[in-house]
């Protein structure tokens, strides 16, 4: 039994100096393991308080942010895909830090089912990504696959710029086709792992003309379109990872307050045991010496 293994005593005859010595050590190992599950507690507890600070924040930044970038991401939306085949970059977004559940196993596992897949047809696969946890699950299997990886983005406050730079980094790989996977923010319980189909230059330029003209004609640009596309599609990437990243952001810091409030609620179950056991294990010391003063007063 649990008991008998923390008290010390294992159905041998043992004599009671041994005894009692075991209980002494065993009620002080756990005090100590019971100051140590309370200190896990009290950390959970506060995480779980960042959490929903920062939470607050990101969720303001991203509904803030909406209105600018999905007008953009509908705009391309209205040109036509063809699965074609050809290089395939995966660019995958996740966090740099973990104690958040399954947000960033999820976008590594998408992305990995998605390269293994379109390997299997035949097509060649490379990998982008933000965020040092997917970066780290990623390399040991897919590592020859990857080509830019950006990390530590968290440690200042996620902007525009910065969604801006990592565009420039993937107009210089000039990819053929372009998949985004990251975590669709739905409520604070709920998120979906989505692997978003992204138009590329090379795609437009093997787009059918009047297709093209067709889907853009319902748009006045000035000046023409065919002299601020090349900007406008840089622009475009940028304003899907700054849209993705910021649905990210949001459904990590909501699936880390639902870990800390489990690991909470693990460590107060945690330290109810150990309590039962150590009041059984001081119980079973006051026993020991009733008895040894009985025995000896009986003796005399």
């Amino acid at each position: 039994a649990l008991s008998s293994r923390v008290l010390g005593v294992n159905g041998a005859s043992v004599g009671g100096t041994d005894v009692q010595t075991r209980q002494v050590a065993s009620l002080k190992a756990l005090k100590a393991r019971m100051r140590s599950v309370e200190n896990m507690k009290k950390i959970t507890k506060a995480m779980k308080m960042v959490a929903a600070a920062k939470l607050k924040q990101d969720e303001k930044r991203m509904l803030n942010a909406i209105p600018f970038v999905r007008p953009v991401q509908d705009l391309f939306e209205r040109l036509p895909r063809e699965d074609k085949p050809g290089v395939i970059t995966i660019f995958g977004l996740t966090s740099d830090k973990g104690l958040c559940g399954g947000v960033n196993n999820a976008v590594a596992k998408l992305s990995r089912a998605t390269m293994a897949e379109e390997e299997a047809k035949g097509n060649t696969t490379k990998f982008m990504g933000v965020g040092a946890k997917g970066v780290a699950v990623l390399k040991r299997t897919f590592g020859d696959r990857f080509t830019y990886t950006f990390e530590e983005c968290g440690k200042v406050p996620w902007t525009f710029s910065s969604a801006s730079i990592i565009a420039e980094q993937i107009v210089a790989t000039k990819p053929a086709h372009l998949r985004v996977c990251s975590n669709k923010f739905k409520s604070l319980v709920a998120y979906d792992t989505v692997m978003a189909r992204a138009v590329t230059q090379e795609e437009v330029k093997t787009m059918d003309k009047s297709e093209f003209s067709k889907a853009m004609d319902v748009y006045s640009f000035e000046p023409s379109i065919y002299e601020v596309w090349d900007d406008l599609h840089e622009f475009y990437y940028a304003s899907l990872i700054h849209g993705c990243y910021l649905e990210g952001a949001v459904s990590e810091q909501s699936a880390r307050m639902g870990a800390m409030e489990n690991a909470s609620k693990n460590a107060s179950e945690m330290l109810e045991k150990i309590a039962l056991i150590y009041n059984r294990a001081r119980q079973a010391k006051i026993t020991t010496e009733l008895c040894e003063i009985i025995s000896g007063a009986s003796a005399v």
